[in-house]
C-alpha cells in the first residue's frame, strides 16, 4: 500500500483537521492583535524603519492594494492550479510533471511580485541592507575571505551591511559572481535568484521519487509549487539557499539507489556550498539524515561528508572559518536588533509566521500525519514521506529554540517550508482541496495587503 492509504479518511480523526485549523486561527488572531491591543513593542522592524503601519509579526507594512500588473496572472495561475493541479499531477508523465512544477513555480512566484510592478523584482536587491550593493565593491576575493570575520562586528571601522555580516561567505560570492557576467542589475539578478528558487519544488519532487515515493510526490505536488512562501521567495536569497539545500538532499536521496553512490560526491558538494551560504543550513543535516533512513542507505554518508568538508575546510584555507565567524556574529546580533525583541512573543509569534508561509493547514497536516503515524511507518511511501515530514518540524522548532531567527522568518525560514509541506499528503482528501485553496488565498491576500519588505 501506498500513501494514499495514508490520506483515507478513516485513518484520521474527523475533529483533527479542524482542530488544527482552529489552532492556527488561535495562533495568527495572537500574533496580530496583541502587540496593537496591548501596546507591546515587538520590534518586528529595526528602530530606523519604525512606523505606524507595521503589522508584527511580519516584517512588513499595512500597504493595502487592489490591483497591480501581476494580480490577473496570480488570481489566474491560483483558480487554475486549485481546480487542475491535483489532476495533472496525477495524469502527466513524470518528465511532464517536472516540467509543469516548474512552470507553475516560477508562473506563480513572478505573478505575486509583479503585482508591485517591475519593482517587485527590483526592490530588494537593490537594497543597502542586501548583498548587491556590496557585490558590486568587490575587488579581490581572497582579500574579501581573509577579512570576512573581522568586518562582521557591528563597531568594525569598515562593518558589513546587515544581510552580508549575517550570512558566511557564499552567499555574497554568489552575487559577486553575478556581476562579474553581466548580470549584477537589480532587476537582472532579480531575475536571476526567481528563477533559480524555482526550482526547489523539481528538487523535492525527485526526492521523493528517488526514494520509491513518487506516488506521495504527485500528491504534493500542487502544495509545493502553490506554497504561500512564494510571496517570500521571488528574489529572496534566502529561497536560493533552500533551492540549493533541496538540490543537495535530492542529489543524496539519488546516491541511496543501488550502484548510484557517486551523486554522495555533488550532494555534498551542494550541502556544504549551503552551509556557507546560510549560518542555519546546518540544521538541514536532520532532513539529511531522514533521506538516509528512508533510503535504508548508510553508505553514501561518509562520501557526502568528505564533500560537504572539503567545502568548509576551501574556505577556511582561503581565509573564512566558518566556527570563528559565527560566535562573532551571534554577538553582533544580540547587541543589535535581537536584544529589543522580547523572546516571550517570538517563540510562538515565529510560528504564526511560519504558519503564514507554510499554509493554514500547516497544523492540520501535522496533526494527521501524527495521527497516521504508526500505520504510516509500516508502508513504504507512507514511512518517506514521513520521515521527511517530520525532519522538516524538526528543523522548525530548532531554529525557533536557537533564539538566533526572532522575526523575519518569513523569509529566513524559507527553506524549510517544502519538507514541512509534505505533511500535508496525510490530510484527508476532502481536506487537502481545502488546504491548496487557503494557500492560493493566504499568497493572494498578504502579497495585496501588505508591503512585505522582501
Amino acid at each position: 500500500m501506498d500513501a494514499g492509504a495514508a490520506t483515507d479518511p478513516r485513518a484520521v480523526p474527523r475533529a483533527l483537521p479542524w482542530l488544527g485549523l482552529a489552532v492556527a486561527v488561535v495562533l495568527l488572531s495572537l500574533a496580530f492583535s496583541l502587540p496593537h491591543l496591548i501596546g507591546w513593542e515587538v520590534a518586528s522592524r529595526a528602530p530606523r524603519n519604525a512606523s505606524p503601519d507595521e503589522v508584527p509579526p511580519l516584517h512588513g507594512l499595512w500597504r493595502p492594494k487592489l490591483f497591480g500588473p501581476g494580480t490577473v496572472p496570480a488570481v489566474l495561475i491560483a483558480v487554475l492550479g486549485w481546480r487542475y493541479g491535483a489532476d495533472l499531477a496525477q495524469r502527466l508523465s513524470w518528465p511532464r510533471l517536472l516540467a509543469a512544477a516548474y512552470a507553475g513555480s516560477l508562473g506563480w512566484l513572478l505573478s505575486l511580485a509583479f503585482v508591485d510592478g517591475t519593482s517587485g523584482i527590483s526592490r530588494v536587491l537593490g537594497n543597502p541592507y542586501e548583498y548587491l550593493r556590496t557585490a558590486r565593491d568587490v575587488g579581490s576575493v581572497h582579500q574579501l575571505l581573509e577579512t570576512y570575520v573581522s568586518r562582521v562586528p557591528i563597531d568594525s571601522p569598515d562593518n558589513w551591511p546587515t544581510h552580508v555580516a549575517g550570512h558566511p561567505p557564499a552567499a555574497l560570492l554568489f552575487f559577486v559572481g553575478l556581476v562579474r557576467v553581466g548580470l549584477g542589475g537589480d532587476f537582472a539578478a532579480g531575475m536571476v535568484v526567481t528563477v533559480l528558487a524555482a526550482t526547489t519544488v523539481v528538487a523535492v519532487l525527485v526526492t521523493l521519487r528517488a526514494l520509491g515515493a513518487e506516488d506521495a510526490a504527485r500528491r504534493a505536488a500542487p502544495f509545493l509549487v502553490l506554497t504561500p512562501a512564494a510571496v517570500f521567495m521571488a528574489v529572496s536569497a534566502d529561497a536560493l539557499f533552500g533551492a540549493v539545500m533541496a538540490w543537495g538532499l535530492a542529489c543524496l536521496a539519488l546516491s541511496t539507489r543501488s550502484g548510484r553512490l557517486w551523486w554522495a560526491v555533488p550532494a555534498g558538494l551542494l550541502l556544504g556550498t549551503g552551509v556557507m551560504m546560510s549560518y542555519g543550513m546546518p540544521l538541514m543535516g536532520l532532513v539529511a539524515v531522514a533521506v538516509l533512513v528512508a533510503g535504508r542507505a548508510w553508505r553514501p554518508l561518509p562520501v557526502a561528508a568528505v564533500a560537504a568538508l572539503a567545502v568548509v575546510l576551501g574556505f577556511a584555507a582561503f581565509g573564512f572559518s566558518w566556527w570563528e565567524a559565527y560566535p562573532v556574529l551571534h554577538d553582533r546580533y544580540w547587541a543589535g536588533i535581537a536584544k529589543d525583541r522580547p523572546l516571550a512573543y517570538w517563540a510562538w509569534g515565529n510560528i504564526a509566521l511560519f504558519t503564514i508561509i507554510a499554509g493554514p493547514l500547516l497544523f492540520s497536516g501535522v496533526l494527521s500525519a501524527a495521527a497516521t503515524a504508526r500505520d504510516a511507518a509500516r508502508r513504504s511511501t507512507s514511512r518517506v514521506v514521513l520521515l521527511l515530514a517530520a525532519a522538516g518540524v524538526l528543523v522548525v522548532v530548532a531554529a525557533d529554540a536557537s533564539g538566533m531567527s526572532k522575526a523575519e522568518v518569513e523569509r529566513i525560514w524559507v527553506p524549510f517550508v517544502p519538507w514541512v509541506t509534505l505533511a500535508y499528503v496525510f490530510l484527508p482528501p476532502r481536506w487537502q482541496r481545502v488546504g491548496l485553496g487557503l494557500q492560493v488565498l493566504t499568497a493572494v491576500v498578504v502579497q495585496h495587503l501588505f508591503y512585505t519588505a522582501w
